[in-house]
């Protein structure tokens, strides 16, 4: 019988994970084997590692296709087993770095044309993963911004939807996420994240992509932050938010305990009094009214992360803004990604192509 940790992290994040790559049988025969939260990235690290070996010997025997196929599901798999997953922060490094390699030898061996982007940030450094629709000359560009512990890694399926429709992505790791977060807590402006990373984009007319057409879009946690970005960066074109919080630390109580501990330990609070406090921080009172770009934002009236009357207020405060209230949805509408991804994906080409 799994604990209560492991039954919520089925409970929240299974649709997520099967959404996000995760094989539907590796998903259940992981799962299988888990009855205590400390067994749950050590299970997950077994599937990855079983992956990540059928993948070496794929690469060895040139079969290149089989090879990045077996990386990408390696890189994912570890990817969810230190998601919210803090009792050990070395373990959960260790991780975060072999997932970080698996994913690059996957775009490697599936020839994805995938440019690595790094910019300098209070003394340590944003990195983002950039991709180009094939064929096409200067595109405008997405920036995918994830959520508490989501990171670049779970975004190659994402990314999908945008690049079919002619748009490059920039997949990016901020404050507190990912291979970033082990260098950089959360920070409530992360707009600063992205001002660097568009800055060094900026410097570099080679990646040929379209500057003057750049949208964002963020999930999750990602959700908050990318109101934020639309509010204070100048260089965005469009904005799209899914299942984001308006007041972070005002849904603190209803959290699940795995969110709260995951916080904590990403912003660098000592305990979960000081990391409420420090979620009291991300707040977009004020902030919305400054959004002068077209705004989409989406929720599930089942999500039972972040409440869908939170994101309703973030499209309420935010002038001429579209909201989409899924009945059926719940956190971030993973259970609803054929209907929802294509309709965001569409909204926002549409909204870059109308800044050409």
């Amino acid at each position: 019988m799994p604990d209560a940790a492991v039954a919520s992290a089925i409970e929240h994040w299974a649709p997520r994970c099967i959404q996000n790559g995760v094989d539907y049988n590796d998903f259940a025969a992981t799962t299988a084997r888990i009855e205590t939260w400390a067994q749950w990235l050590p299970e997950w690290s077994r599937t990855a590692d079983e992956a990540a070996s059928g993948a070496a010997e794929a690469e060895a025997d040139g079969r290149r296709r089989s090879a990045g196929e077996g990386w990408l599901r390696a890189s994912v798999a570890r990817h969810f087993g230190k998601f919210v997953w803090v009792l050990d922060p070395d373990l959960h490094a260790e991780a975060t770095h072999a997932s970080v390699r698996e994913m690059l030898d996957a775009h490697r061996l599936l020839e994805t044309g995938l440019q690595r982007i790094e910019a300098p940030l209070a003394g340590a450094k944003v990195v983002a993963n950039l991709r180009r629709p094939p064929g096409a000359d200067r595109p405008p560009l997405v920036i995918l911004i994830p959520g508490l512990d989501s990171t670049k890694e779970e975004f190659f399926h994402l990314e999908e939807s945008f690049l079919r429709r002619g748009m490059a992505t920039l997949s990016l790791d901020g404050a507190g996420q990912g291979e970033v977060g082990l260098m950089l807590p959360i920070r409530h402006d992360y707009e600063a994240c992205v001002a660097a990373i568009l800055d060094a984009l900026a410097a570099r007319p080679d990646l040929r992509v379209d500057l003057e057409r750049i949208g964002v879009f963020g999930v999750s946690l990602g959700g908050y932050y990318a109101p934020r970005v639309a509010a204070y960066e100048p260089r965005l074109r469009a904005v799209a938010s899914l299942s984001g919080p308006f007041k972070f630390g005002e849904i603190w109580a209803r959290l699940p305990a795995l969110t709260q501990a995951t916080f904590t330990l990403k912003s660098g609070a000592a305990d979960g009094d000081e990391g409420r406090e420090r979620a009291l921080a991300l707040d977009l009172t004020g902030v919305c009214a400054r959004i002068a770009v077209p705004s989409l934002f989406v929720t599930g009236r089942r999500d039972g992360v972040i409440a869908w009357e939170q994101t309703e207020r973030i499209a309420r405060e935010t002038p001429g803004s579209r909201f989409v209230l899924h009945d059926d949805g719940n956190h971030g509408c993973s259970n609803l990604t054929a209907r929802v991804r294509p309709a965001v994906a569409d909204w926002m080409a549409a909204q870059l192509e109308r800044s050409a």
